[in-house]
């Protein structure tokens, strides 16, 4: 186009052309030398990053705390070293991209000496935006972590092994990830840097003549350079390999009724994505040789076909013949899901005749009439709240069974831990919230199958300090990790812990577990402060530099921070050790969304494990994990990856192991999963013929 400089609708377009000179930018008098400039840039930088540091700090000393530092720079390491190395190789490539685009436009870095200064810090700003959008360090870290098998199973399709679906084939398709992503950000970086230095070169042409000309930088223009070819040749070839990994994908793909390789993925479109990764590659070499169009037009017929085809074979030929043709991939897909859940060879069926009368033999079945369980959890949750609430501030959260021998008979109770709720303090302060009141305390425990004179639970268990009726005993009640505990507070300080009541008086103590982090000086409190956002913190008079500050109390949160590869089942239950302290038995699971042919839940989880037991001290927060299914490739992964983090289920003290039970998230999944895949027949399964369903029934609260 042709600009007149002198006059455009009546305004006037005479100005000279701005350079981007320091000398002219920056006036004299505003202008300092020496190191002050550089000193206020770390200073400013100092402040914004002021709240990270602390983070890491804290979260050192807290990994420190509960003794897993090895696993906290593994854990670092993983997540520092791939973004790293994946950040410089793509600023290299952006960078390189940045200065041909500029000499193809009609300049050079030498012609803009300010976007020569900044074209590194601007490569790596890509470069890392690209790296830590695709890279995933968990997927690093299983890929290096597992052996390459995972278990003896192979797909039918492809004769690949489960390991290769669980951690080889998400790695694979990371990196093909991070290459088209590196060839976009080429290709971009490229384009725009071309069309700067030409508007350069066209505004500076304008400073010698009345008229600009700024040519057009097409398309088939911009292929001309060879830098732009080979990169659009690598996003081609990364394409193809897309499509050729997107062959291992079939056996997730669903199908409404079930999921996998079904007849039109194995006959047409298993070879029409290994055409379009060889059309890829056929439109890559074309784009090298300047053949643009031809290019396109290798691939664009495959893709077509694949999307046109296979959709219309299964509609006029699979869907009228359905049973027939998909019985051998039905088979599969129940076979996988039954599986993958835990559901193959480990349940049994029983048919129960409701026609005929059998006497109870009371000889044989007198240890499970004696505890026939008479109460519900939900109601007696309420009727715990009312008679042992005692303060306003304690709150029982959840009501649990479970079996403890008391007076040399194995009874079934139910047991609600007493835990503080600093919400319902009569003073809400500082002090009160983290120095005074700082845990629960005891529990209460009641046989389910007996009931007063008044109607109301008998309980062994009661009262504060718990009293208990019976032979169990609780010689550590203190509760300072449970389930409502979530604030931070300090123990050790120059504020007397509040216990208990008792009567009119209240109880102190003086943490003397090993929980928690100390103080320290003034460079530790000021990172505290920072971290939990409370200048209180830095100048209370209480805290010492002995003090200990207890944090990230939920047991929940404390679990998924030290293990924050499994997912963590809803309802974690207080056990009565053997020596009569309190401990939290957490089920915790190893899952993927990779399982081949398998049923996918709401959450996209194809494959389920209660792989780890974690056990949780509400004294002094301690976090042990044992391994209690150790074949589970996925575990086995993570064992490799960090090393004597898991114990063997064995050495769970035997008083703690007779305590663990079925986790509930897994036996709901299990269940609502067998009413449909019981049917193990492909013809029976397909019709549904055998459809069972789950009694509902609600109970007081509401809730089903």
């Amino acid at each position: 186009m042709l600009i007149d400089p002198k006059r455009e609708n009546g305004f006037s377009l005479d100005f000279p052309l701005l350079r981007l000179d320091r000398a002219a930018i920056v006036p004299a008098r505003f202008r300092y030398h020496g190191g002050v400039p550089i000193l206020i840039a770390i200073l400013a930088a100092l402040l914004i990053s002021a709240r990270t540091i602390a983070e890491t700090v804290i979260d050192y000393a807290w990994w420190r705390e509960i003794g897993q530092l090895p696993a906290w720079f593994s854990r670092l390491s993983y997540g520092i070293l791939p973004l790293a190395l994946a950040s410089i190789l793509v600023a290299v490539v952006v960078w390189i991209a940045f200065a041909r685009g500029l000499k193809f436009g009609g300049g050079g870095l030498r012609h803009h000496p300010l976007l020569a200064r900044l074209s590194p810090l601007l490569a790596l700003v890509i470069g890392f935006v690209v790296a830590s959008s695709t890279i995933d360090q968990w997927t690093v870290m299983r890929y290096l972590g597992h052996d390459g098998q995972g278990s003896g199973w192979q797909d039918p399709v492809f004769g690949q092994p489960l390991g290769f679906y669980l951690f080889t084939l998400p790695f694979y398709r990371m990196l093909q990830s991070f290459v088209l992503a590196s060839s976009l950000a080429a290709i971009a970086v490229y384009w725009a840097s071309a069309r700067f230095s030409q508007l350069r070169d066209a505004f500076e042409e304008m400073r010698h003549s009345n008229q600009i000309e700024i040519a057009s930088l097409g398309l088939g223009r911009g292929l001309e350079s060879k830098f732009l070819r080979g990169a659009g040749a690598l996003f081609l070839l990364s394409l193809a390999g897309r499509m050729y990994l997107a062959r291992y994908g079939l056996l997730e793909s669903q199908h409404g009724f079930m999921v996998g390789v079904n007849w039109a993925d194995e006959n047409l479109r298993l070879p029409m994505l290994v055409a379009i990764a060889i059309a890829a590659v056929l439109s890559a070499a074309s784009l090298l040789m300047g053949r643009w169009k031809t290019a396109g037009a290798v691939l664009a017929v495959p893709i077509l076909a694949m999307v046109a085809v296979p959709n219309a074979v299964h509609a006029l030929y699979v869907r009228p013949n359905e049973i027939n043709i998909e019985r051998p991939y039905i088979q599969r897909h129940i076979e996988a899901t039954r599986s993958a859940f835990g559901l193959a060879n480990r349940v049994s069926e029983t048919e129960y005749s409701t026609n005929t009368a059998s006497r109870i033999d009371f000889t044989k079945n007198r240890a499970l009439l004696d505890n026939v369980r008479l109460w519900d959890r939900a109601p007696m949750l309420q009727t715990f709240g009312q008679l042992q609430e005692i303060r306003t501030y304690y709150d029982f959260v959840s009501v649990d069974d479970d079996r403890y021998w008391i007076d040399g008979k194995l009874r079934q109770v139910l047991l609600s831990p007493r835990e503080l709720n600093p919400a319902s303090l009569p003073t809400r302060t500082f002090i009160n919230e983290h120095l005074t009141f700082t845990h629960g305390m005891g529990l209460t425990l009641s046989p389910v199958n007996q009931v007063t004179s008044e109607g109301l639970p008998v309980l062994f268990v009661k009262d504060l300090p718990p009293v208990s009726t019976g032979s169990l005993k609780i010689t550590r009640p203190q509760i300072y990790f449970g389930e409502l505990a979530n604030e931070f507070v300090f123990v050790g300080t120059r504020q007397q812990e509040f216990d208990h009541p008792a009567g009119d008086e209240n109880v102190t103590t003086t943490y003397a577990g090993k929980g928690g982090v100390t103080v320290g000086g003034l460079g530790r409190r000021i990172l505290l402060a920072t971290h939990f956002g409370s200048s209180k913190i830095l100048f209370s008079q209480d805290i010492r530099p002995e003090s200990r500050v207890l944090y990230n109390r939920n047991i929940t949160s404390r679990g998924k921070k030290a293990l924050p590869f499994l997912i963590f089942d809803r309802d974690p239950y207080l056990v009565v050790s053997d020596d009569g302290t309190l401990q939290w038995i957490l089920d915790a699971y190893t899952t993927s969304s990779l399982y081949p042919y398998s049923f996918r839940l709401p959450d996209g989880t194809t494959y389920m494990r209660n792989s780890v037991k974690v056990v949780i001290d509400a004294y002094d927060g301690s976090v042990t994990a044992y391994l209690s299914a150790p074949a589970d490739p996925i575990i086995q992964t993570w064992a490799k990856v960090f090393p004597g983090i898991f114990q063997p289920l064995d050495s769970m003290p035997a008083g703690l192991r007779a305590h663990l039970r079925y986790p509930d998230d897994l036996y709901r999944t299990q269940a609502n999963l067998y009413t449909t895949y019981h049917m193990d027949g492909p013809e029976t399964f397909y019709h549904r013929e055998d459809q069972w369903q789950i009694p509902q029934v609600t109970v007081a609260d509401g809730s089903v």
